[in-house]
């Protein structure tokens, strides 16, 4: 079993979903950014999705575009990013870690590579959000070999005829995509998610966690009661760019700022509520 499987079989024990916290490497800067990923699993984030920063961010909101924007303007490369992943390793070697993100910066790598060095820093997951089933032969096979789970998204518009092609070799959880669009830019009906993630249930027996528009802790309780997991990430890096000075740097606000607002998601999250409006 790889760390996320472990985790996802904890949870199921424990009777709850878990939180999937995204924040993006080196936002605002790399000091900060690590001190941030270390204080997540404390402050409740059962699993981490860590964003490899990319200057093209298509699927992204303006929330994490310019999370991408600040961490690339402070230095951060991918080099970087597995060496916060180590660094992380060091005191945490049971929170699972997904890369989140785009192929370029893989690619560039290259992708050999890369699928060494994520695996010897302690990565156990990749979600490439570009990557699509038909194209992911220069990397799926090769991850997965290495005992990376390949994590793939299911959308409101992926049909049954298209969704046996999603599921095909994905490991570790399902990612559904809870809104159609962007990241961060609508808010989820869960009336709609709860139809969507049923169906899905009907093909798989992974888990599946719900992102994307999901901001405030009713949303997270509410997608609690249908989902194995809820992903939070506009949120925080959001409140990331709120505590900021006005030269964009990092104050003494950054980091409890935004493990406090994850240690109330992750509360929400432990006392889901039954189907309400969000």
């Amino acid at each position: 079993m790889t760390r996320i499987d472990r985790r996802f079989a904890e949870l199921k024990r424990e009777g709850r979903a878990g939180l999937v916290a995204f924040i993006t490497a080196g936002d605002p800067d790399y000091d900060i950014s690590l001190a941030v990923l270390k204080g997540l699993p404390s402050a409740g984030a059962d699993i981490i999705e860590l964003g490899m920063p990319f200057s093209d961010p298509m699927a992204d909101g303006p929330a994490i575009q310019a999370s991408s924007q600040r961490a690339l303007k402070a230095g951060q490369t991918m080099k970087k990013t597995l060496a916060m992943v180590r660094d992380f390793r060091g005191q945490d070697n049971v929170t699972p870690i997904v890369l989140m993100g785009y192929y370029n910066p893989i690619y560039v790598y290259p992708v050999q590579r890369f699928i060494e060095d994520a695996v010897k820093a302690g990565v156990d997951g990749l979600i490439v959000v570009d990557m699509p089933p038909e194209e992911d032969a220069e990397l799926r096979p090769q991850a997965a070999a290495a005992g990376l789970n390949f994590i793939r998204l299911a959308t409101p518009t992926t049909d049954a005829k298209r969704l046996p092609a999603v599921l095909a070799n994905t490991s570790g959880f399902v990612y559904y995509v809870s809104i159609a669009g962007i990241t961060g830019t609508k808010a989820p009906d869960l009336a709609e998610v709860k139809g969507h993630v049923g169906h899905i249930k009907v093909h798989t027996d992974l888990p599946i966690a719900v992102g994307f528009g999901v901001k405030s802790e009713a949303q997270v309780s509410a997608i609690a009661s249908v989902a194995e997991g809820v992903v939070v990430g506009s949120a925080l890096v959001a409140s990331i760019a709120q505590s900021l000075d006005e030269k964009g740097k990092a104050t003494r606000a950054t980091e409890p700022q935004v493990l406090g607002l994850v240690e109330r998601l992750a509360a929400a999250l432990r006392h889901p509520a039954e189907a309400v409006a969000l």
